[in-house]
């Protein structure tokens, strides 16, 4: 299943979950293909199959409507300069509530 380019550079570039594994997920792009772990970005733990491919890749974004999910491709390329990993709502209540 592919997800949308919306790129005005290049219509004819598509970007395509090739695997989905425990730990995390492949990103076939353009640049070559990523893996996108569940630990760097949890929110995906709990996505469906359908949630996690139905994505769009714009400029080298990638964005997970459903999910509220944006990822740069340098974030995946290069996760060591981007030392934050990425928590939803739930996760940030959760973690508040035990410190109250």
């Amino acid at each position: 299943m592919n997800g949308r380019n919306t790129s005005q550079n290049n219509l004819d570039a598509r970007s395509q979950i090739t695997s989905i594994e425990k730990d995390g997920f492949w990103l076939l792009t353009g640049d070559g293909e990523l893996f996108v772990s569940f630990k760097r970005h949890p929110a995906f733990e709990q996505a469906t199959i359908g949630q996690i491919f139905n994505f769009r890749e714009n400029f080298g974004d990638f964005h997970w409507d459903e999910l509220d999910i944006d990822i740069e491709l340098d974030a995946l390329k290069h996760p060591e300069h981007y030392p934050l990993v990425f928590q939803d709502a739930r996760q940030l209540a959760e973690k508040k509530a035990k410190y109250e």
